[in-house]
């Protein structure tokens, strides 16, 4: 029953964050973090997570990012592959670089400094996706790009991961691990062919909610498949809503599971990003924990904004795309984990990370709203 009681907690929190958030004109995803780090136990000690709350988070941003792939116009994500992976390209290199330099002169060694910039080259487009949804934004060119962006910047980032891993351990399996990432986008190539036919044969289906439950069923097995050949999970779900945004029923399925993601899964997602904070780390190491964020805000904004220009966007997209790729979430939080669970950093290290990824993850919905006001109030 404990975990029955924290959902109960999450959910009627994430309804009082939502009507709070609304009345003081913030972004809703602000405000459902600014809740869960409220009831996590460095606060008030309401929700500590488990295995229960774990589980319907992933479930949570899984969905989320289904949705935004259902919600992508594949014809407008080929026409911007240019602007898209360059962003990802600028916004993989100078993080790497940059707090590999930072963080070896504040005293790290040479592979806990790479790591630095292998957790900040990973952008967390699912909290972006949330507000550029509640603003309408999503399906512009610029969402366009940030989306194609952001998951080009994130296989770039377990790429490279699983390259440093490999050399870190020792391990001598770098070419199969490579070889399966391969193998993975060919068959996500065919699975994008494959599956407006396949909706032909579940049409005829005697059964409830067919369309629905074959739609998770696809969306939850892409994931699956994407987190056994060492990718995240959420580059799976992104490339099903893409494949399923071709087929006819994709608004029915898009509404489903709106209404099953956004009700429950969701919102746990976004509270149970703050349950891991510990604040020890922020007021001993103020100056690093600063420097730090406002690094990780710099090194996307700035190699995004002026790959936009260089691509011919206007000033007002190119503002866009730079603030939406600075939140980092849950990308970077797998990465720091996997560096945690592999002894390649200690538990000090992963603390300050998580603080830092934390504060750019509540700062960045602030930019994009920032962004898209100008640009309304430009348009008015």
């Amino acid at each position: 029953m404990e975990d029955i009681l924290q959902i109960t907690i999450i959910l009627f929190f994430s309804m009082l964050a939502t009507l709070l958030s609304k009345k003081l004109k913030i972004p809703e995803v602000v405000g459902q973090m600014l809740i869960g780090i409220i009831l996590a136990p460095s606060v008030l000690g309401l929700i500590n997570g488990g295995h229960t709350i774990e589980v319907m988070s992933e479930i949570g941003v899984i969905l989320l990012m289904f949705l935004a792939g259902l919600e992508s116009d594949l014809e407008v994500l080929k026409k911007n592959l240019k602007p898209s992976i360059l962003v990802a390209l600028s916004g993989v290199i100078i993080p790497i670089t940059i707090f590999g330099i930072v963080a070896f002169y504040s005293g790290r060694s040479i592979s806990t400094s790479l790591f630095y910039g292998i957790v900040f080259a990973a952008t967390s487009v699912s909290i972006t996706v949330k507000v550029l949804q509640e603003y309408g934004y999503l399906s512009t060119k610029a969402g366009n790009i940030i989306l194609g962006a952001a998951v080009v910047d994130d296989i770039l980032a377990i790429l490279i991961l699983s390259v440093f891993k490999s050399f870190k351990n020792g391990e001598g399996n770098l070419i199969v691990q490579f070889s399966m990432e391969i193998l993975f986008f060919v068959f996500l190539f065919f699975v994008h062919k494959f599956i407006p036919k396949v909706w032909k044969f579940i049409n005829k289906l005697p059964i409830y909610a067919k369309n629905t439950t074959s739609a998770l069923i696809i969306c939850l097995g892409l994931s699956l498949l994407a987190d056994k050949v060492g990718m995240s999970a959420v580059i799976g779900s992104f490339f099903a809503g893409i494949a399923i945004s071709q087929t006819e029923v994709s608004e029915i399925i898009e509404e489903y599971v709106s209404a099953i993601g956004y009700v429950i899964f969701i919102p746990i997602f976004f509270v149970s990003i703050a349950i891991s904070i510990s604040f020890d780390v922020l007021f001993e190491h103020p100056f690093i924990v600063i420097l730090f964020t406002l690094l990780a805000i710099l090194t996307k904004f700035l190699p995004a904004y002026y790959s936009g220009k260089v691509c011919n966007l206007k000033k007002s997209e190119s503002l866009l795309i730079g603030t939406g790729m600075v939140s980092r979430g849950e990308m970077s939080l797998i990465v720091a984990q996997i560096g945690l669970s592999g002894a390649i950093i200690n538990k000090n290290i992963y603390s300050e990370l998580v603080i830092v990824i934390i504060l750019t993850t509540l700062l960045a919905p602030f930019l994009i709203k920032m962004v898209i006001k100008k640009d309304s109030t430009r348009n008015i």
